[in-house]
């Protein structure tokens, strides 16, 4: 239990970088909303959905591998590990941009952004900042040092966030609009350089090929796998003007479901800082003899499923409260939100289920996991997106997830001896679907009085987890 509680802390303190910054920069979707128009902000959607997919490409799997090569028995010098890794995604970093540069014409128009080349280099630049100081981010997380590593972040994501409000409030220029975004997006990325610097310097730079080559071979299918779940995440916003082509309001459509993906995005955040600690935790534990470990992952699942099922009832039971987050010609697309929330889950218990394959460097298999969703998600956006719209998208990720989650589980149960309470976490998983269902037959007019009368059904659901997992404190 002792190794969950750690988890949890590191968790909680990564969460300020993850949760409390991404929840700031959601406080800007009003301004966004309120300022740009829908089509406007379907381009800022569209643009930061290839984003997405850049910095998965500059890091090809570089992040785990530095984990799992610098917790190996036989690393005897992991700053060789580090300079390495540093050292490798500093040159293909270059490379990119310079890419970039030498192609920006035709880039620009066949991501229809003639008119703003500007928005890809300076997107290019901030993607490869962003892909080469997640090293020294990592590196941070492995000596255990997540307060430095969320005070540097929220300074970066405070510098964004107060460009933007200056920016869009008093230097606002309707001819730059959403350039503004990117113009913050780069600046912001480029403060990290100087701010990990203690990082970056005081060591030996030392460049260890056949270290390289060993560390590539390990990550490489986590690259597919990468690629994979981007695309599964975003690759809906990327085909969406496509499969939407000639309707009038294409991109205005996107730009709809983007926003409302925001209100959602609170299940992703979670996930997401989640995911920091949880990386170094199961490296780290996995060097332990004895079978507590394999106690410590399943209750780390657990208690995953737990908070995560809290965070969805609050969302969905305050949605008269969040929903005023966006604008009202944006509101129309909020029916995505609980399909979107359970999805991120779905995706978070994925990677709960994949320490299996990490461990046992087996990592081929969530390569074929993350193409498995791929082919759905491609398949159910290119066959429901032209007449359902942004609907098909939300249910396209909901089925790529939740295929996923299932073959990795019971793939799993015939490669690694570990077993999961599956019977206790579906009961909190379908009572809190249940809540859900009997608080959405409550709506008054009143959003106040809404909210109270659901406000008992959530601590319901609180006070039953705290008596059966025996929670005192």
């Amino acid at each position: 239990m002792a190794g969950v509680k750690s988890l949890a802390k590191d968790t909680v303190i990564y969460g300020l970088s993850s949760i409390v910054g991404r929840f700031l920069n959601w406080l800007l979707v009003p301004m966004y909303t309120g300022i740009l128009t829908e089509a406007q902000y379907g381009v800022v959607t569209n643009l930061y959905a290839y984003v997405a997919l850049a910095l998965i490409l500059l890091t090809y799997g570089m992040e785990t591998g530095f984990f799992r090569f610098v917790n190996s028995e036989d690393c005897k010098d992991p700053m060789r590990v580090y300079s390495t890794t540093l050292i490798s995604l500093a040159t293909t970093s270059t490379l990119f941009v310079a890419l970039v540069l030498i192609f920006l014409g035709p880039l620009s128009d066949a991501l229809e952004c003639s008119s703003h080349p500007q928005y890809i280099w300076m997107l290019a630049v901030a993607v490869a900042l962003d892909a080469f100081t997640s090293i020294p981010f990592c590196y941070l997380r492995y000596k255990k040092r997540p307060v430095r590593f969320a005070t540097y972040k929220c300074l970066s994501i405070a510098l964004n966030i107060a460009l933007n409000l200056i920016f869009f409030l008093l230097m606002y220029n309707p001819e730059i609009a959403e350039g503004y975004i990117f113009i913050a997006n780069i600046i912001a990325s480029a403060l990290l350089l100087p701010l990990l610097w203690r990082e970056l310097t005081g060591f030996k730079w030392r460049f260890d090929w056949p270290l390289l080559k060993r560390m590539l071979s390990y990550s490489w299918p986590l690259l597919i796998l990468g690629i994979a779940g981007n695309m599964n995440q975003n690759l809906d916003k990327i085909l969406f003007p496509f499969l939407t082509a000639g309707q009038p309001d294409s991109m205005a459509q996107l730009g709809i479901y983007g926003a409302c993906c925001k209100v959602a995005l609170v299940m992703m955040m979670f996930t997401q800082a989640y995911r920091f600690a949880y990386e170094p935790f199961i490296f780290a534990k996995n060097r332990e003899q004895g079978g507590d470990k394999f106690q410590a992952y399943s209750d780390a699942m657990k208690y995953f499923v737990i908070f995560g099922m809290v965070i969805f009832l609050t969302v969905m039971f305050y949605m008269p409260l969040l929903r005023n987050f966006i604008s009202k010609d944006f509101q129309s697309g909020l029916r995505v939100v609980p399909i979107v929330m359970i999805a991120d889950l779905f995706f978070g218990i994925f990677f709960n289920l994949s320490l299996w394959y990490k461990l046992t460097d087996k990592t081929i298999w969530g390569t074929w996991f993350s193409l498995l969703g791929l082919v759905i998600t491609v398949a159910l956006n290119v066959l429901f997106v032209p007449t359902y719209g942004y609907m098909a998208c939300a249910w396209a990720a909901f089925c790529c997830y939740g295929v996923m989650m299932l073959v990795s589980y019971f793939v799993g149960l015939k490669n690694h001896p570990l077993r999961y309470p599956v019977k206790r976490m579906a009961a909190y998983f379908f009572g809190a679907l249940a809540l859900w269902g009997l608080g959405s037959m409550v709506e008054f007019d009143s959003a106040v009085l809404t909210m109270a009368v659901r406000t008992p059904l959530l601590l319901i659901y609180i006070l039953a987890i705290l008596k059966f997992e025996r929670i005192r404190r």
